[in-house]
């Protein structure tokens, strides 16, 4: 009997791409689910939050900035450290990449694991994967909790203001128009990729997004949001999604269940709410081992590989 495969090595639908923009020379790029960019443009220059995954990839991030700019795209924004999101940063020819501390201590103990576990197990999501250089992508500037730049006279503020998705979550904060840029902290009628996550603390971190009061954010996957009851909607979702996923798993392990037992209770209650969110199936094995764990009491996330992806596969399974 064949093993099945993970959900995510057959998805090999291509999804349409919008350019949005959710404030003054502020653009979200989308694409029904699979991972946004941001663009803010300023007076002398450009910001890119997170930079897809193959500098092939990225082209077609530029090919949208440059229907709206001709400026030059300053810096490369990692709102986290996912090869899914990072690995194009070379298309932009930025003078910066910038990342916070956390970040960049993931990319030091984990980068080329997840490389090669993120490549193997969603292979649609590097198309020109040949075009990525050698090596990983490295920031070139770090922050601890908060740090500003400037575009011109615009001001860009950048927040790692918890964890959350990963340990090293940094959103964007355009002070002028009030807009957020949130990289995966906040999903939009898209699973939450949780494999590297802390759940627990996540809630809090979206308590503090909220505390700013956006007038519109672009999220880590689904639609650009504008307006006050769209952006409590997503972050709502969000919040929702997180704690039905840790409950689930906090319940099993406190009942003794194995983690295939944990992932049949979960399904029960998570398939209901979300299974008709993008990734969903994708992200659900790593999503419940990870939640599977953090109950159990091990609160640094495992590093994936690709031998660890088919051991964990395999329990599921089995």
């Amino acid at each position: 009997m064949t093993a099945k495969a993970f959900a995510s090595t057959g998805d090999m639908a291509a999804k349409t791409v919008s350019f949005t923009e959710i404030g003054p020379d502020l653009y979200a790029y989308t694409a029904e689910g699979d991972p946004n960019s941001g663009i803010i443009v300023g007076d002398d220059g450009c910001m890119v939050i997170d930079a897809q995954a193959t500098p092939a990839m990225a082209e077609d991030v530029i090919a949208r900035v440059r229907t709206v700019t001709d400026k030059p795209i300053k810096y490369v924004v990692l709102s986290h450290y996912h090869a899914v999101r990072v690995l194009g940063a070379s298309a932009y020819q930025a003078q910066g990449i910038i990342a916070s501390n956390a970040t960049y201590d993931l990319i030091v103990e984990r980068g080329e694991q997840d490389k090669a576990s993120e490549i193997g197990r969603f292979p649609r999501l590097f198309r020109g994967e040949s075009s990525i250089p050698e090596g990983l992508t490295w920031p070139t500037l770090t922050f601890e909790s908060g740090m500003s730049v400037f575009l011109g006279k615009r001001e860009v503020k950048l927040f790692h203001l918890g964890a959350g998705h990963t340990a090293g979550d940094i959103v964007a904060w355009v002070p002028d128009a009030e807009v957020m840029f949130t990289g995966d902290l906040v999903e939009y009628h898209s699973a939450c990729y949780c494999g590297d996550a802390h759940l627990r603390e996540w809630p809090q971190t979206l308590d503090s997004i909220l505390d700013f009061q956006p007038k519109a954010i672009a999220p880590g996957r689904g639609a650009a949001l504008q307006g006050d009851q769209a952006v409590r909607e997503a972050v709502a979702m969000t919040r929702d999604f997180v704690n039905t996923l840790y409950g689930a798993a906090e319940l099993s392990v406190a009942r003794g269940r194995s983690l295939k037992e944990t992932f049949a209770a979960t399904r029960e209650v998570m398939d209901p709410k979300f299974g008709n969110f993008a990734i969903y199936e994708h992200c659900l094995p790593f999503n419940v081992s990870r939640a599977f764990d953090e109950a159990s009491g091990i609160d640094h996330p495992v590093i994936w590989t690709a031998e660890r992806d088919r051991d964990m596969w395999a329990q599921l399974q089995g």
